[in-house]
């Protein structure tokens, strides 16, 4: 068995999907990389004193920095004439990425730093307690969005923020989404991302069996069903234009929600299982994700 550089022994809950897509991304980047995490769950559960998960240079910066910090070891590491022969990597949670964070990632995108940034979407803030994100997606019961027998309380009432296109619309070289229920895919992505010079950005679905309450031998399923839903699209951006999509055979919505907790109030409502349908069919159309016969 190959050596892993991100080893057991960390304290992530039963069936982490973080925990999974860690491993991947820095087993796939390799020992000549440098990794700035933000806080956040994987930060806790991997790097608890005195012990670390980590088998490459690993810094912890604060819940809303990992990008600028990355920046400066990047512009240190360019200074000391070492630029290409050590990656760097800066990484962090939904809300560390696209709510208290994004300032600093937009930064990093804008100035052109040569850095793969990798977000770790498990769609709330669950290491503060399952509260809310802007990745949080439609429909989603967390402690700040519950719902209650209202026809206006239905869980979270806001549409998930557009992260991979934001970040596209800095004009970088790459982009692109993946999911820890495809290994092989995320892995093939991220050493695209480390082989292109410039700001990268990667978008990994990774479920979360807490936040989600999904069985914890089950999120690999269920990583899948989001993609094969059409609910979190498997896309490439090179240069701003699409390069490559993971097609599908669409299976209805209900398959994916049914398996989550945090849906389980929505099948009182039906009329919001049908908007989240319509979201799948939008991302279907938009991205030409369904095999045609």
């Amino acid at each position: 068995m190959s050596k892993t550089l991100f080893n057991s022994g960390h304290t992530a809950c039963a069936g982490c999907g973080q925990s999974m897509a860690a491993r991947l991304v820095v087993d796939a980047a390799g020992p000549n990389t440098i990794v700035v995490n933000n806080t956040g769950c994987l930060e806790v559960f991997s790097t608890k004193y005195p012990e670390s998960s980590w088998g490459v240079p690993w810094i912890h910066s604060l819940f809303e920095n990992g990008a600028a910090v990355a920046s400066g070891v990047e512009s240190a590491i360019k200074y000391l004439g070492k630029a290409d022969t050590i990656n760097v990597i800066a990484q962090g949670g939904d809300g560390g990425t696209a709510d208290i964070g994004l300032q600093a990632l937009s930064g990093m995108l804008e100035r052109g730093h040569n850095i793969l940034y990798v977000c770790f979407d498990n769609e709330a803030y669950e290491n503060t307690g399952i509260q809310r994100s802007g990745l949080t997606p439609y429909g989603a019961n967390t402690t700040t969005t519950p719902p209650g027998a209202g026809a206006k309380s239905m869980g979270n009432i806001r549409y998930k923020k557009p992260m991979p296109e934001i970040a596209n619309a800095h004009g970088i070289p790459y982009v692109a989404t993946a999911s820890a229920g495809f290994p092989q895919d995320l892995q093939r992505k991220v050493k695209k991302a480390i082989s292109i010079k410039g700001p990268k950005y990667i978008q990994v679905h990774s479920p979360c069996p807490l936040g989600w309450r999904h069985e914890t031998s089950f999120t690999i399923e269920v990583a899948k069903l989001a993609v094969e839903t059409g609910l979190y699209p498997l896309i490439e951006y090179e240069f701003g234009m699409i390069s490559s999509r993971r097609q599908i055979i669409p299976k209805p919505v209900e398959e994916y929600l049914k398996v989550q907790g945090r849906f389980k109030h929505l099948f009182k409502l039906p009329e919001e299982i049908k908007k989240i349908q319509e979201i799948a069919d939008n991302n279907i159309k938009k991205y030409g994700l369904k095999v045609e016969g």
